[in-house]
């Protein structure tokens, strides 16, 4: 196995500073997201999502990015999963992006809150058959003893929504609205000098401040 202290890499694609940034971190966010977009990243739109259950024991998993709406990070689970649990009773939590091939990644510390019904409803139904067919399906993150099981509660379910094209919501599954409280941008550099660039909200107005590599 390779030395895993020998792998290193330089970074010299970009700048960033203070002057020539956004004073919106979320503007500046979806700059930064419209190149990724141009560049044809692979799903730009992943993002780890970091939760605190109720132990204080943090956890993280990669979800998909679906939306920015009002200023809010926009993201859609089950709510009985580990992550809905851990927001249900702690509603602080992280985002990070990693783009890699433009050296660059965003992280993001706010709060989250269930979207309105409605609009879970409307991007459920939006989705392909087979991913409502699922939802319905997976229990998820409780154990189950085999796939077998997956496989027969979709076969279940596909029964008792037989012609129908589009399935109902399921009352656990929806979506929660990220307010950015904190973002930080980070650009790669040559010699570890990398660029951050941080906003943090204070009484409601943005303050942006260059950190230390």
């Amino acid at each position: 196995m390779q030395n895993l202290a020998d792998l290193r890499k330089d970074y010299s694609k970009a700048s960033l500073d203070v002057s020539n940034v956004n004073p919106d971190p979320v503007v500046q966010f979806e700059k930064w997201f419209k190149e990724a977009l141009e560049s044809q990243l692979t799903e730009p739109n992943a993002m780890t999502l970091s939760t605190v259950n109720a132990s204080g024991q943090p956890s993280g998993r990669i979800v998909l990015l679906k939306g920015i709406e009002a200023g809010k990070f926009v993201f859609f689970t089950n709510y009985q999963s580990s992550k809905g649990h851990d927001l249900e009773k702690n509603t602080g939590c992280a985002l990070t992006f990693f783009w890699q091939e433009l050296e660059r990644q965003v992280r993001i510390e706010g709060v989250a809150d269930r979207i309105d019904a409605k609009r879970s409803t409307e991007y459920f139904q939006s989705r392909p058959r087979g991913s409502q067919v699922g939802a319905w399906s997976s229990p998820q993150s409780t154990i189950i003893a085999n796939r077998t099981i997956l496989e027969e509660r979709v076969q279940e379910i596909e029964k008792k929504f037989d012609g129908q094209s589009v399935l109902p919501k399921p009352h656990q599954w929806g979506g929660y609205a990220i307010e950015p409280l904190m973002v930080e941008f980070w650009q790669g550099r040559q010699s570890r000098l990398h660029d951050r660039i941080q906003y943090t909200k204070v009484d409601g107005v943005w303050q942006i401040h260059r950190l230390a590599p």
